[in-house]
């Protein structure tokens, strides 16, 4: 699996549901009648994304992001065909 870090730089403006979602009987699809849930604003600051919200008369919940654990290994992914293993081979 792959945790890459691309267009993880931006703030995210997203609507809180207006509408419980309802389950289709027949399909069995979930469904709603709030469009706005489908909608994701994307912004280049904090303070931006805080001033539409501002300006637009919606009510914003700020959610700050963890800090992640740099995952560096010495030598990387070449270690797992170095001739000089220390651990054995376990696939």
């Amino acid at each position: 699996m792959s945790s890459g870090q691309a267009k993880t730089r931006t703030w995210v403006l997203d609507f809180a549901p207006a509408s419980p979602r309802s389950v289709d009987p027949l399909m069995g699809w979930t469904s709603s009648s709030d469009t706005q849930s489908q909608v994701r604003l994307s912004f280049d600051s904090k303070d931006a994304a805080l001033a539409y919200a501002r300006e637009n008369g919606i009510d914003a919940q700020v959610f700050e992001p963890k800090k992640r654990k740099a995952n560096i290994r010495p030598r990387g992914y070449a270690e797992n065909f170095a001739v000089d293993r220390r651990m054995a081979w376990t696939h």
